[in-house]
């Protein structure tokens, strides 16, 4: 009689036990799910080189199908104000290469990065824009006030101006994997004078995308292989004195670059 009595309770125990173990083990697997990134990365190892036409080793930048785009909150509280810079390039501009450029093509070099998809250590990039030829699509505000608001020059036909004065260029200080996503975080610097006496540089944070290199193949060309880079980032305009009204605080970048080794 005394096991007959004994073993019921013994059921019990062992059944509310097991019960315990499925929904503790279905509610860490749950989380796990919802919280766990998988992430996958080639060893891709992509570098300009001397930018040699017909050298498939070495990447270029493609410019016309790349863009630097900037947006911003219209009177900081409306709509978007949107636009593109024209003019923009992959260089170190050094202080003794800030000068204006009598051409219609790249004035430098777009050779100044590095991308390695495995070890962003080694990963790293320049880049500027020439602020004059930021396009709004209405040339009576781009070669306006545009002009004034943003401290800088009207545009000479021909010339490719580098200065100082319509220059604002960014350089990689720290790239590292992104534990969020397939991406990368990056730390650089931005420099621009905008409304102030002199170039101010700040240091911001952004993430970069990589595209990855596959081969395209247009009617009977022949075949080549392109990737893309990606990078946001925002900065508060006010930093560089710029104060007109009419922008928000924050101006958000996104710098879509393009390259084919043709």
């Amino acid at each position: 009689m005394r096991r007959f009595i004994k073993s019921p309770f013994l059921l019990i125990a062992i059944y509310t036990l097991s019960m315990a173990l499925i929904f503790a083990c279905k509610h860490e697997d749950q989380i796990i799910e919802s919280a766990g990134i998988v992430v996958k990365r080639g060893d891709a190892v992509l570098l300009p080189g001397n930018m040699t036409t017909g050298n498939a080793n070495e990447w270029k930048l493609d410019k016309v199908h790349s863009n630097v785009m900037w947006q911003t909150a219209y009177m900081g509280a409306a709509g978007l104000l949107t636009g593109r810079f024209n003019q923009f390039g992959m260089a170190n501009v050094t202080d003794d290469k800030a000068v204006n450029y009598t051409t219609t093509g790249q004035p430098l070099k777009d050779a100044d990065w590095a991308f390695y998809e495995n070890d962003p250590t080694k990963t790293f990039f320049n880049g500027y824009v020439q602020i004059n030829t930021s396009n709004t699509g209405e040339p009576g505000r781009d070669n306006g006030c545009n002009i004034t608001t943003l401290g800088t020059v009207a545009i000479v036909s021909g010339v490719q101006n580098l200065t100082t004065t319509n220059l604002a260029k960014i350089t990689t200080t720290k790239v590292e994997y992104d534990p969020a996503s397939a991406g990368y975080l990056v730390t650089l610097n931005l420099t621009f004078k905008g409304g102030l006496a002199a170039p101010k540089t700040i240091s911001i944070p952004a993430k970069l995308s990589y595209v990855p290199r596959r081969t395209v193949q247009i009617g009977t060309g022949t075949g080549y292989d392109v990737f893309g880079l990606q990078l946001k980032f925002q900065f508060n305009c006010r930093d560089f004195g710029i104060v007109s009204t009419s922008v928000a605080d924050k101006i958000e970048i996104e710098c879509n670059m393009n390259f084919n080794n043709k």
